[in-house]
């Protein structure tokens, strides 16, 4: 996949057509009553992002949202006009070639459909297929993008990995709710259909997912401090209001992860926006992609 290329008019057609709107309901929104099969990770064998003329050295980004009752708000915000804005200055900002981008929802261990992922795209389909994500509403305080480690791991086959040794990009954005360490085996077998032998924890999926994705996790409101100490330096904390930057923090580290300074990344940034990027940078501590090896 990865086809095509974004347009502002393509996005101001979507969202006529939907009649988005930031003031808008989590069910006004994401109106589906239960998991697409296409985005159910149990029949998806595998999620391609390969390069093509148009595309020629891709680079996949998953966008990973907590879709628990509690996280509702910040999915509106997505999907009304913060994707829209992140897709836009990844284009302008050329902050990575050829972005591709997946978006994914991660809810509850007890949920339903814990796990969903879209196609990597470059076109409007970015958005016309986040707004086809279920938004189950559970929630008990542990969550699962374990599941989404796993399947990235083990169901995705991308150019940039296999042609180019380069790293794709995760971000997984959620509140405080802790990264669950129980029965994660088990789990991964019922979400994604994968039966994983011997001991199988967070940590061992967060290093296979890491052979080939630099993974981030961004948290809303308050810090969980497992989930800092479970990935130490990749983890941000925001406060609510400072939601509105997340396209730019997003691509501010990805910039810092292929080696530009940060006062340089900063900089490029509208004025009034540099005091919350610049402090969600700082609290990453990152390994230049020029001295990592695949």
């Amino acid at each position: 996949m990865g086809y095509g290329s974004y347009s502002a008019a393509d996005w101001q057609k979507l969202k006529n057509s939907r009649k988005l709107s930031n003031g808008q309901s989590v069910g006004e929104v994401f109106k589906r009553t239960e998991c697409n099969p296409k985005m159910d990770p149990k029949f998806i064998g595998t999620r391609e992002c390969f390069d093509s003329e148009e595309h020629p050295n891709t680079t996949p980004i998953v966008v990973g949202l907590d879709v628990t009752a509690s996280m509702g708000y910040l999915a509106v915000e997505l999907a009304t006009g913060a994707l829209n804005e992140l897709i836009t200055k990844l284009y302008s900002t050329g902050a990575v070639e050829d972005p591709a981008l997946m978006c994914a929802a991660y809810g509850d261990f007890q949920d339903k459909s814990p796990l969903q992922v879209t196609q990597f795209e470059s076109d409007i389909r970015i958005a016309e297929q986040l707004l086809e994500l279920y938004f189950e509403n559970g929630g008990s305080g542990e969550v699962v993008p374990t599941c989404l480690w796993a399947f990235l791991a083990r169901h995705t086959n991308i150019d940039a990995i296999r042609k180019r040794k380069q790293k794709g990009f995760l971000f997984t954005i959620g509140d405080n709710a802790e990264i669950r360490s129980g029965s994660v085996g088990a789990t991964v077998a019922r979400v994604i259909g994968d039966a994983l032998p011997g001991e199988v924890t967070r940590e061992s999926l967060l290093k296979e997912v890491e052979a080939s994705f630099h993974v981030f996790h961004i948290m809303i409101g308050h810090e969980n401090k497992e989930n800092a100490e479970l990935l130490p330096g990749h983890c941000m904390v925001l406060d609510r209001e400072s939601t509105a930057c997340l396209p730019e923090i997003i691509i501010s580290t990805i910039q810092l992860q292929k080696g530009e300074a940060r006062e340089d990344v900063i900089s490029r940034w509208d004025e009034l926006n540099r005091p919350v990027i610049s402090a969600a940078l700082a609290q990453l501590s990152l390994q230049a992609d020029a001295d990592i090896q695949l």
